[in-house]
């Protein structure tokens, strides 16, 4: 999008673009607690979990508007990244940061209001986030680290706010999924960017197209190992077990399908490759009915 498009917008529009509402999809993970313990359904856990998912994307909004402010010339220099609001020149960095850290403390007060430990788990993400954006995104393995570590931290919020528990299969498919993910982001950054990509980023000019294949094969086939063990412990002996089981299998293709992506340098932004894969998205639907059926099945027969 060309910067005088920009222009033409409305500030609440603009401010908008710059909260990335896409990026909110990876706030759903704070619902994998209530569903996986089978209490979606009910309105105290269900309501409980949306309030948290909207508190984490309100603080990960603010914390996107400091971020493209604290990188907005290597942003100009990026070929999508530069049409952001703040690298076009729509919003001035100074606005975005005062606005960004006003959303910051709004959500921390609410996230205080549903309990403690939740308020810490944002409180963290934010600390993490911060150091990542000033000083951490520069040290090569530590930023793939950290950006990884914020999703399994979604995980672990969505269980906190509800106060529900969670398998530590379920802790290690969510991290090194999200660590598969964050590979392919780098590696389709350094594949499109080439000898530019370290003009963008710094630390890309540490990773190889070698090394982060292998982070992507060893990252991946933990988490499949994971969701194996998950299903396969974690479901023993239960009613609809074998449709859980089952579900190991759109899981699996839907990471070969992302891999395929990923290796083909397409990757460079995980919310849009999952919104605009209609092949992910269908296994995507076949492997939630799946898991959905398998938790709630004694409900379902009854």
């Amino acid at each position: 999008m060309p910067k005088h498009s920009y222009q033409k917008r409305s500030t609440l529009a603009q401010f908008i673009s710059l909260a990335r509402p896409k990026q909110w999809l990876k706030n759903s993970l704070l619902l994998a607690a209530p569903a996986a313990a089978g209490k979606i359904t009910e309105i105290h856990y269900l309501s409980l979990a949306v309030l948290a998912t909207i508190t984490f994307s309100l603080g990960a909004s603010g914390l996107y508007m400091i971020n493209d402010a604290k990188d907005v010339e290597s942003d100009r220099r990026h070929p999508t990244k530069k049409n952001r609001p703040i690298a076009a020149g729509a919003i001035a960095p100074k606005t975005a940061i005062f606005v960004g850290t006003a959303i910051i403390f709004i959500s921390l007060a609410i996230s205080l209001a549903i309990n403690g430990p939740f308020f810490l788990a944002i409180l963290t993400y934010i600390v993490i986030t911060i150091s990542y954006t000033y000083w951490l995104k520069n040290e090569p393995v530590l930023d793939i680290s950290i950006v990884s570590f914020g999703f399994l931290l979604r995980a672990i919020a969505g269980g906190l706010a509800t106060n529900l528990p969670l398998s530590v299969w379920f802790l290690t498919v969510a991290a090194f999924g999200s660590l598969f993910m964050v590979s392919g982001k780098r590696y389709a950054e350094v594949k499109t960017m080439g000898d530019d990509a370290i003009d963008h980023k710094k630390v890309l000019g540490e990773y190889s197209s070698e090394y982060l294949n292998y982070v992507r094969s060893m990252a991946s086939a933990v988490a499949i190992a994971g969701y194996g063990l998950w299903t396969f412990e974690g479901f023993a002996s239960r009613p609809g077990q074998i449709f859980v089981q089952l579900s190991g299998i759109p899981f699996v293709i839907a990471i070969l399908i992302y891999a395929l992506e990923a290796d083909r340098g397409l990757a460079g932004s995980p919310e849009e490759v999952v919104l605009g894969d209609r092949r992910l998205q269908i296994f995507g639907a076949i492997w939630a009915l799946l898991v959905a059926i398998g938790i709630y099945y004694p409900r379902l027969i009854h």
